[in-house]
């Protein structure tokens, strides 16, 4: 895990390492820099696997020059192919995989990688530079080409000096909590979408992006359950074992969640050592999972270090936050997130996490709500636009926020849009135009819950989830793998009928059903919690004064296309009459931040 820059722009090496530094916590064990002609390429490295630094990078061999983020899983298996092929290594890293697969197989080499990545491979011979990021975006890949100045980093950090804000993304930001790709917080500055590669040719200064993976229309095995089961467990098990490869010690998070528990059993069951496990808690019980977590941890027989924590131990922690999510970012479980890596790094660099599960395998609430409000939604639009408007909701007490966004949603697909996106409801003036990357959900499967999972890996987990986990992560120089989002898992879970995953409101059936073979169900059949903090609670107490300083008339009039007057009502609701609304305090909050720290 590391952090890659690349540049033609004529810096010297004390600006590109100025450049470098502002991100080295991605990668505090080697700094390269090295120059190809008028390129300049830049890397910080956590070393994982081969710790000798004939691995470190930039690495070159022959007429192609490296800088890689990431870990190819599989990358013994492709170098097997390639000794059978008559190629010889000068390391054990799959760095050099990387570079010589590319050397023979060109961009077909994408195909047959199997892992977290985003890299850049210049050729000095045709003088073009190629560069991929892997199928679900869980590493992330910035670039701009502006009056044929190129740039590329792992991160926008180092990209943000003369750059203007982009009005649009701060309106996307307040939509959704974070900025969808291929946007970025500045203009002039893109995100590479995940399952897209970009090739640029500095011989005419053209370049092209093209997609090599993406979800595909859904086809239904027929298979029965119990096989089902098995298949999938064979897959867990292959995908966990290939991430405990390491040369530094490893562990796992452990939840009071389905997920990270079948993570950490499947670890413990394939390790050749004890696995150590980690969790987080909170004095207050509603949000509290390290109980449980511990609980698993006694069953499994791991080493297990369990952190409470409590407001102050979060509001340490923002500066952090705006230094590592250097675009803004509002999902508050980013704090305990940047909590636990804190506390993993005392012990190991490497741990594995339940990422990725929910999305594939209906496991969010979200997804009970889309069913029993589907009934609603399949009313004609003109009667439930009658009983929206009627006051008959508030009568029967029903008139929650779902089932008003149910009857108000015109078609069944506004209402899955709309668990992602607040579609302007903090805007003086609505734009949805970000959406149209985001189509496909809408043909590649006609059941309802499967249209909502598919938009959910596509919009939330490459911009929301992958975020958060590989910046929390990184801030710590610890590197995150998720068995659940290698892509067979991703791609295997669609074609399952749906009731093998969701049945009658009991989510990730099938998940549960292989759990059971590790945990006994009476122990982790409880209450979904989420990785959540009590943060809403926090603004009317111990934070008050740190939000309403933050939340000021200067800052809020500063804020483009923001609706002041709705929001400011909205703050005094949330303080004054205990009517909930954490998300769009805090996402302002986490904006005034941003702004603060990169003056702009």
């Amino acid at each position: 895990m590391c952090g890659i820059y690349l540049t033609n722009i004529p810096y010297n090496d004390n600006e590109v390492r100025t450049k470098l530094n502002s991100i080295s916590f991605r990668g505090p064990d080697f700094t390269g820099i090295h120059k190809v002609n008028n390129l300049t390429f830049g890397h910080v490295r956590l070393s994982i696997l081969d710790l000798d630094p004939r691995s470190n990078q930039p690495m070159t061999s022959e007429n192609l020059t490296i800088v890689y983020n990431g870990e190819i899983y599989n990358y013994k298996t492709i170098k097997k192919e390639l000794l059978d092929l008559g190629y010889s290594f000068n390391t054990e890293s799959d760095t050099e995989v990387l570079l010589i697969g590319y050397k023979h197989w060109g961009k077909n080499i994408l195909d047959k990688l199997n892992g977290m990545f985003a890299f850049s491979i210049y050729d000095l011979v045709s003088n073009k530079i190629f560069s991929a990021r892997d199928r679900l975006g869980v590493k992330p890949f910035y670039y701009s080409w502006n009056d044929d100045k190129l740039e590329i980093c792992s991160q926008i950090k180092p990209m943000l000096a003369g750059k203007k804000i982009n009005d649009d993304a701060v309106s996307m930001f307040l939509d959704c909590m974070f900025i969808p790709s291929p946007y970025t917080i500045v203009e002039g500055v893109y995100k590479l979408p995940a399952g897209n590669y970009m090739e640029f040719d500095l011989n005419t200064n053209n370049f092209t992006i093209n997609e090599y993976w993406n979800l595909k229309p859904v086809k239904i095995k027929d298979i029965s359950y119990e096989d089902a089961k098995n298949e999938l467990h064979d897959l867990l098990l292959d995908a966990v074992r290939i991430r405990l490869q390491s040369d530094v010690p490893i562990g796992s998070f452990l939840s009071g969640g389905i997920d990270s528990a079948l993570v950490s059993s499947i670890a413990a069951r394939v390790s050749d050592s004890q696995i150590s496990t980690f969790s987080i808690g909170f004095d207050n019980p509603e949000y509290d999972e390290s109980k449980i977590a511990e609980q698993y941890s006694q069953i499994l027989k791991t080493k297990h270090k369990s952190t409470v924590c409590n407001p102050s131990d979060f509001l340490s922690l923002i500066p952090k936050l705006t230094e590592v999510y250097d675009e803004p970012f509002a999902d508050s479980s980013a704090l305990p997130s940047l909590l636990l890596n804190k506390v993993t790094k005392e012990y190991v660099t490497v741990a594995l996490s339940g990422d990725g599960g929910d999305e594939s395998f209906i496991g969010y609430n979200h997804f009970d709500s889309l069913v029993k409000n589907q009934k609603i939604i399949d009313l004609p639009y003109p009667i439930r636009k009658f009983i929206a408007s009627s006051g008959i909701l508030k009568f029967l007490g029903m008139n929650t926020h779902r089932i008003q966004n149910a009857l108000k949603t015109k078609t069944r697909n506004d209402f899955i849009e709309n668990i992602f996106s607040r579609k302007g409801f903090l805007l003086k003036k609505k734009n949805q135009d970000y959406m149209k990357y985001y189509q496909g959900y809408k043909t590649w499967s006609n059941i309802f819950l499967q249209k909502a999972a598919d938009l959910n890996i596509k919009l939330w987990l490459e911009n929301d989830s992958n975020v958060k986990v590989d910046r929390a992560s990184m801030a710590y120089s610890v590197e995150v793998r998720s068995p659940f989002l290698d892509y067979r898992i991703v791609e295997y879970a669609r074609t399952l009928p749906i009731n093998y995953k969701y049945e009658k409101g009991r989510q990730k059936k099938i998940l549960r059903d292989i759990l059971k073979e590790y945990i006994p169900e009476e122990v982790f059949d409880q209450p979904k919690r989420g990785f959540s903090v009590p943060i809403g609670d926090w603004m009317r107490t111990e934070l008050k004064e740190e939000f309403l300083k933050s939340l000021n008339d200067d800052f809020l009039n500063m804020v483009p296309n923001l609706d002041v007057a709705k929001f400011k009502l909205l703050l005094s609701e949330h303080m004054e009459q205990n009517i909930d609304h954490t998300m769009h305090i805090w996402k302002l909050y986490v904006l005034s931040k941003w702004y603060e720290k990169y003056q702009f």
